[in-house]
């Protein structure tokens, strides 16, 4: 079990994203990767939201990751290319989450949410040691 630490501290966050990811990754008969993939999108929001708090920076309670990027880089940061294709994840909040709305999540999809999301963490990881 991590540390647990105050919802305004930025490595609650991140604990949260990490917690999310590990989900993502715990492919068990019966589960639907389109479930996964939410649990991808959802450790990179909240790493997002972490580096927003870490840098003073409000945010709406939003699941668009593009929108959380791009607060980020109205700041002044840079956003590394891997993290920039985060905002492919943002399907994955609501519209694959129920039945009939998108198709079916490919092995390929999946993968690329992992890939992502685990890279949205690194760079938040990052961004908390950096001084600014």
């Amino acid at each position: 079990m991590p540390k647990r630490y105050s919802p305004a501290d930025p490595r609650e966050w991140v604990n949260r994203a990490r917690s999310d990811l590990l989900m993502a990754k715990s492919r068990t008969k019966g589960i639907y990767l389109e479930d996964l993939c939410f649990h991808a999108q959802q450790a990179a929001e909240k790493a997002i939201k972490a580096v927003l708090i870490k840098h003073a920076l409000k945010f709406p309670y939003v699941h668009d990751v593009g929108e959380l990027l791009t607060l980020i880089e109205n700041a002044g940061l840079k956003i590394p290319g891997l993290v920039k294709q985060a905002g492919k994840l943002t399907r994955f909040a609501v519209f694959t989450r129920y039945p009939g709305i998108a198709e079916p999540i490919s092995e390929d999809e999946y993968v690329e949410s992992l890939t992502i999301a685990a890279e949205v963490i690194r760079w938040a990881e990052s961004r908390l040691k950096a001084r600014q």
